[in-house]
């Protein structure tokens, strides 16, 4: 099954209702067959524009974040749940990319700069391509006029 990350913002209400609201959009994730990996709680905080969700204009907002698995067929239908619930003022799924593993180079990058390997590739890189030098047929190697 795919990882996606749902973020709720839940209209301000009193702690007994907020976890009513919670457990009831975590049961429709179980009953669509997905199994939530994390839940987060991010707090009450003023949302960055004004929203009007059911007929309410809602300045400020819980925030849940909810990391699951799920089947991709039921996403469509926990919207539309979602979408139905005048307790949610704003729902969004998102899936979640998985992370690309990467190898810690920092000893490397503690050395000083002419041990760095890629340090040392540049410069082996600057003396193979070997500038031609301009000849006015002088037999200097520099111009001797100012340009």
């Amino acid at each position: 099954m795919i990882t996606y990350e749902l973020c709720l913002l839940l209209r301000v209400m009193p702690k007994p209702e907020l976890v009513s609201v919670v457990k009831r959009s975590a049961n429709a994730i179980f009953e669509k067959g997905g199994i939530i990996r994390k839940l987060e709680n991010m707090g009450t905080r003023d949302m960055p524009n004004k929203t009007s969700v059911h007929g309410i204009v809602h300045h400020k907002a819980s925030y849940f974040l909810f990391e699951f698995n799920a089947p991709p067929s039921c996403i469509d239908k926990l919207l539309d749940e979602y979408m139905r619930d005048v307790d949610i003022i704003r729902r969004r799924i998102y899936k979640k990319k998985e992370v690309a593993p990467f190898e810690c180079t920092l000893h490397e990058d503690m050395l000083p700069p002419p041990y760095r390997k890629n340090v040392q590739d540049l410069i082996a890189e600057a003396k193979k391509s070997d500038k031609p030098r301009f000849k006015y047929n002088t037999g200097l190697d520099y111009y001797p006029f100012q340009k």
